[in-house]
């Protein structure tokens, strides 16, 4: 009893110290903090909406979404966004079918083979990767790659998706390759243990258990490395050109959505103009398009998470 009398009253004693309206102040102070993030994505989407509804009073809004055909700067301009959207979507597709295999590749290694040392070696190259700026990544581009390009198939010309889809592609690797990792190495070793006691090789082990026990941070991973892909913007600006269309030509000039935004924020439209304010609907177009894809890493990662 009296060790609980002496533990009560020191309880009480630390509620009446000076410290308490400092204590009480941390919560409040923490949530200000916490407010920061969502008052800024409120900020945001205020902005995208209120002038992407200017623009919509005074172009179509039917044919922003149906129309392929994007020429803001003809004397009769036209807003069809789908010729960024294919410009956009040539420059991801040919990035995750590159990067996907590699980084997985990665990751299986990392996670099932390597050895202690060589996991010090290769994870910090990794992150070495990651930490490059983007703008590197597009002189590398067309600096390099193009020109290799060039030389297995002439007819590519100097802007194009290849050539930026395959640095994009290496872009995200190191994410695809970090986050899928992370994953498998999640994943409990006795179920590793009991699957090679039940007579199965290693290759049988990772590819029919690992795997499968990972696939939620592995998709989760992909899907992120892919919403990064669609918001890239210097990579595409600098490799890919400024030239919408909406053909599945991969070996032409192109633009993408960001490729336009960067475009036309160099100061290439006067404000207050259809064209000034084009730039915030393919901004909210382009949100659009991350936020599915954030929604959807995020379903897959309660659909397919494996509780251990």
């Amino acid at each position: 009893m009296m060790s609980n009398y002496n533990i009560q009253e020191m309880i009480q004693k630390n509620k009446s110290n000076k410290g308490a309206g400092f204590e009480k102040l941390i919560p409040v102070i923490l949530l200000i903090i916490t407010s920061i993030s969502v008052l800024a994505t409120i900020g945001i989407l205020y902005t995208l909406i209120s002038q992407s509804l200017e623009f919509f009073n005074r172009e179509s809004f039917v044919q922003f979404f149906t129309s392929a055909t994007w020429q803001p700067y003809s004397s009769e301009p036209e807003f069809g966004i789908w010729a960024l959207v294919m410009g956009t979507l040539k420059v991801v597709v040919i990035a995750t079918i590159f990067a996907v295999p590699i980084g997985l590749g990665a990751a299986i290694y990392l996670s099932e083979y390597a050895s202690e040392r060589a996991k010090k070696i290769i994870k910090p190259i990794l992150e070495v990767l990651a930490g490059i700026p983007t703008v590197v990544y597009g002189f590398f581009a067309i600096n390099f790659v193009t020109p290799f390009l060039q030389s297995l198939y002439s007819g590519i010309s100097l802007y194009n998706a290849v050539s930026a889809g395959l640095v994009v592609g290496i872009m995200i690797i190191p994410m695809i390759a970090s986050l899928s990792e992370d994953a498998m190495s999640s994943v409990p070793n006795s179920t590793r243990e009991g699957s090679l006691g039940l007579g199965a090789t290693k290759l049988e082990t990772t590819f029919k258990v690992v795997l499968p026990a990972a696939i939620s941070g592995i998709i989760a991973s992909v899907v992120l490395a892919v919403s990064r892909a669609i918001g890239e913007t210097m990579i595409v600006s600098i490799a890919a050109g400024s030239t919408p269309n909406a053909s599945l030509d991969i070996t032409s000039s192109l633009q993408t959505m960001t490729g336009f935004i960067v475009q036309i924020t160099s100061g290439d439209a006067a404000y207050g103009s259809s064209l000034y304010f084009s730039l915030f609907a393919v901004g909210m177009t382009l949100f659009l398009f991350t936020f599915v894809m954030n929604i959807i890493s995020q379903w897959v990662s309660k659909r397919f998470r494996e509780e251990y």
